[in-house]
């Protein structure tokens, strides 16, 4: 029998990437497979990735939906240059939504316990009205926690907790890490006030610096300030900060980390070296807020620095399924309050591909996190 549903697709061709909703069909689940119908998918920016790639969203047309049998869709312009990326994506249509949560409609055999659960998932396809998935690949909400709770458990919780991990394994003791309002950024400052980790946030007005300060951050830098160096080196220096995790990725910001670092280390030297201080400093990049070119003044921090790239998945990978069952585990078991997710906007999955809404939550703005619930139409 299975169940009829929509879900959300993006498309490159022809130069250009469309959004539309399509009509699927979701066959009745395998013995270890469930059946969910999804009540809660974020909008994370590892997903606009995805949804709009390459695209330029100031050439956003709208091409369908005004007739109740025509489906409503986006399309975009890729400028040439940019399409060289995708070349391995063209004329494919790709289901958008990396994690939500709902409930159990359908359950296989090895699967019933699950049945009428409400679950988080992770796997992709999530802006849909169900996702067929591997039982073992879901986790049953806490006794409590609303599909709204469940819906960002993965993503940005394990983001935050691989940054912790990835410090005390490299011999870090203090961690910095921009666009520090965010949803990630004030999970990330819970498990450093949990753990008794110091933090550097580095943030971008005064309004984001209090949603920082109202959760006890100690240690908050706005980028914005004129002194905004001095004041940064600063706080490393109190905090012995040698390892960073940036979301912004383009310009000059991850060069500036590494100086203030740099100047710290120099502060307390006895001696000159003219190759600059011994302790190694780690730069990481985990976004790309700003897609410009990175910039490194690389004189200007010591010749002991390292700067690499960094994805979730590929962390746990390496991590082990240990650890990454660990990982999880904390995850549940402080879902509603380390981990806890704020939105400002809940809309449907129709309502996704509204153009006014779509250059809101493209607009990737600090403090602001949209929640798709495919039930609301």
């Amino acid at each position: 029998m299975g169940f009829t549903g929509r879900e959300l697709r993006s498309t490159i061709d022809d130069g250009k990437l469309t959004l539309s909703l399509e009509p699927v069909h979701i066959d009745d689940p395998a013995e270890d497979e469930i059946v969910v119908r999804v009540e809660a998918a974020p909008i994370n920016p590892s997903d606009l990735g995805l949804l709009l790639g390459p695209a330029d969203p100031a050439t956003l047309e709208r091409t369908g939906g005004d007739a109740p049998n025509l489906t409503p869709s986006l399309t975009f312009a890729i400028p040439p240059a940019r399409m060289g990326a995708v070349a391995a994506r063209l004329g494919q249509s790709m289901a958008v939504g990396n994690e939500g949560a709902g409930t159990v409609v359908a359950a296989g055999r090895n699967a019933k316990a699950l049945e009428g659960k409400l679950v988080g998932m992770i796997g992709g396809a999530m802006y849909a009205d169900y996702r067929r998935i591997k039982a073992s690949e879901v986790i049953p909400l806490p006794a409590g926690a609303s599909t709204a709770d469940g819906a960002s458990m993965f993503v940005n919780p394990l983001t935050a907790l691989g940054f912790v991990e990835t410090a005390r394994r490299e011999g870090h003791k203090a961690l910095v890490h921009t666009a520090a309002a965010s949803n990630l950024g004030q999970m990330l400052q819970r498990i450093c006030l949990r753990d008794g980790i110091p933090l550097v946030n580095i943030v971008r007005s005064q309004q984001q610096a209090d949603i920082l300060r109202e959760i006890g951050a100690r240690h908050i830098v706005n980028s914005k300030d004129d002194d905004f160096s001095e004041k940064l080196a600063q706080a490393i220096e109190e905090t012995g900060a040698t390892i960073a995790f940036d979301a912004v990725g383009g310009g000059t910001l991850g060069s500036e980390i590494l100086h203030a670092m740099e100047k710290a280390q120099v502060r307390a030297m006895a001696e000159y070296n003219r190759y600059g201080s011994s302790v190694f400093k780690q730069l990481y990049i985990y976004g790309a807020l700003d897609p410009a070119p990175t910039v490194l003044n690389r004189l200007a921090f010591g010749f002991q620095w390292g700067v690499s790239g960094w994805l979730l998945f590929p962390f746990l990978q390496k991590a082990g399924p240990e650890v990454a069952e660990r990982l999880r585990g904390r995850v549940v078991d402080e879902l509603t309050t380390t981990f806890a997710s704020h939105y400002t906007r809940v809309i449907g999955l129709a309502e996704a591909l509204e153009p006014d809404v779509l250059r809101a939550y493209e607009r990737k703005a600090t403090g602001e996190k949209f929640l798709i619930d495919p039930t609301a139409g």
